[in-house]
């Protein structure tokens, strides 16, 4: 009886959610601006932010590094959200899942030996390295 009381409880909170989407969405389009075509204008079809009218192009090349740290952030905190749920359980696992949490962390520092090896956070400004050339005898001094 006590898991029917739950599977209402969910039921009615999916109904809940669903008529207050369909009131938002519905208020929207009751109320939202209806403009189109040349009635719109230069200023509504323009992106609009805090006042300031955009100058240039807002499509920027950002650089591979912000994309390796987004990625390694993703990584970490997948790993911080699994040792936190393991840490909950601890005591129901026992050595097995202190063993499984073990291997874990070693795999992945193994792989943050293998991506600080590769250079993948290196970040900083790129030293040149240029070949020292000794001085060609053919040219007159």
């Amino acid at each position: 009886m006590e898991n029917v009381s739950n599977i209402w409880s969910i039921f009615t909170y999916v109904v809940v959610i669903g008529i207050v989407m369909t009131c938002m969405m519905g208020l929207s389009a009751i109320t939202g601006t209806r403009r189109s075509g040349r009635a719109m204008g230069r200023s509504m079809s323009m992106p609009f932010e805090s006042g300031i009218v955009p100058t240039g192009s807002a499509h920027l090349r950002l650089p591979v590094q912000y994309y390796l740290v987004a990625m390694f952030f993703v990584i970490f905190d997948v790993e911080t959200a699994i040792l936190l749920t393991w840490a909950t359980v601890v005591t129901e696992t026992g050595w097995i899942g202190y063993g499984a949490v073990l291997a874990f962390i070693v795999l992945l520092a193994i792989s943050l030996a293998y991506l600080w090896r590769a250079g993948a956070l290196d970040w900083g400004p790129q030293v040149r390295l240029h070949a020292v050339t000794a001085p060609r005898k053919d040219r007159a001094t």
